[in-house]
């Protein structure tokens, strides 16, 4: 939708040229008029400035790209905050809401002749930049991207966000014009492995039970013991490779795994490419004493489908997944 400033200005250089085309004799020229009065852009649908509006004052347009410029960089940069999936859409998202607000403030505007060729390209640079946002929430919601950081990298290393940054740089360079400038330079992306059988979590222990987990997809994963509300006991495991668990104390447990590339400890979570299921039925240890001898349960759990399984398994949303 056209805001009423565009729509204002549009028309004041919809009279001017009218005014000139009437006292010069002269044509129109080849940009026409939509039916709203609205002054159509050379290419590509968007608008462009109107030329019969005069140029903004430096100070004037200092004042627009702060208006613009600033809350696309604070929302870029608040993406680093998404703690799960779900506030992690919502944070790309608002990044590109951001992108797509400053867009429309800054394409009816005359800037100063100084920096008008750096206004272009700004203005290049957000319409880019949003189109990428959109692939990122998309990414997002098919889970290949998962975290903030993969977010960021996949981003930071695209063309889109590389032009953005330099075109802030140049309206800074060719007026101290700051309001477009993007700090912040993210991580690279990365592919992190832990050995397996690497125990991530070791909260409830002290048993006779064992495990042995065998990761035949391709994908490294994590399996999780859950007693009651309390993860009880991760562990890693590499894709194609087997780990093992002792010392599993008696109970009934639920087993979640996920699974996916590059693997962040301090998030315990898989970056890219993630997946989250669970086992449809409980794990249950119990150790049996008599007086001649002690029997205890030792179980093997595949994460790949194999001839003969009887261990059904579902998918899960990461919202219920134990963090």
């Amino acid at each position: 939708m056209i805001s009423p400033r565009l729509s204002a200005l549009a028309l004041a250089a919809t009279l001017t040229l009218t005014v000139t085309a009437c006292t010069s004799g002269g044509s129109r020229g080849s940009s026409g008029s939509g039916s709203d009065g609205s002054a159509s852009g050379s290419s590509g649908g968007s608008a462009s400035s109107p030329s019969g509006a005069a140029a903004l004052t430096p100070e004037a347009y200092q004042v627009e790209l702060d208006a613009a410029g600033q809350p696309v960089a604070n929302a870029l940069r608040d993406i680093s905050k998404a703690r799960t999936l779900k506030s992690l859409g919502q944070r790309v998202q608002r990044a590109q809401t951001a992108v797509a607000a400053a867009t429309e403030r800054l394409e009816p505007l005359r800037p100063p002749a100084e920096i008008g060729t750096e206004h272009t390209d700004y203005l290049a640079a957000l319409r880019a930049m949003d189109g990428r946002l959109d692939e990122l929430v998309q990414d997002v919601d098919g889970r290949s991207l998962c975290t903030a950081s993969s977010v960021l990298a996949r981003l930071g290393k695209s063309s889109e966000f590389g032009n953005l940054k330099e075109a802030g740089a140049d309206l800074a360079g060719g007026g101290d014009y700051r309001g477009g400038l993007i700090k912040f330079s993210p991580l690279k992306e990365r592919t992190r492995r832990l050995a397996s059988g690497t125990i991530l979590v070791s909260s409830i222990r002290g048993g006779r039970g064992g495990l042995t987990v065998k990761n035949g997809t391709a994908g490294d994963s994590v399996v999780t013991l859950v007693l009651g509300k309390k993860k009880a006991v991760s562990v890693y495991v590499r894709k194609r490779s087997t780990a093992k668990v002792s010392n599993i104390k008696d109970g009934k447990y639920r087993v979640y795994f996920t699974s996916g590339t590059d693997y962040d400890r301090a998030a315990r979570s898989f970056t890219r490419n993630c997946n989250f299921s669970k086992f449809d039925d409980p794990l249950p240890y119990k150790t049996t004493y008599t007086s001649t001898q002690i029997r205890w349960d030792n179980w093997t759990l595949s994460l790949n489908k194999v001839v003969g399984g009887n261990a059904p398994t579902s998918d899960v949303s990461p919202d219920d997944f134990p963090a």
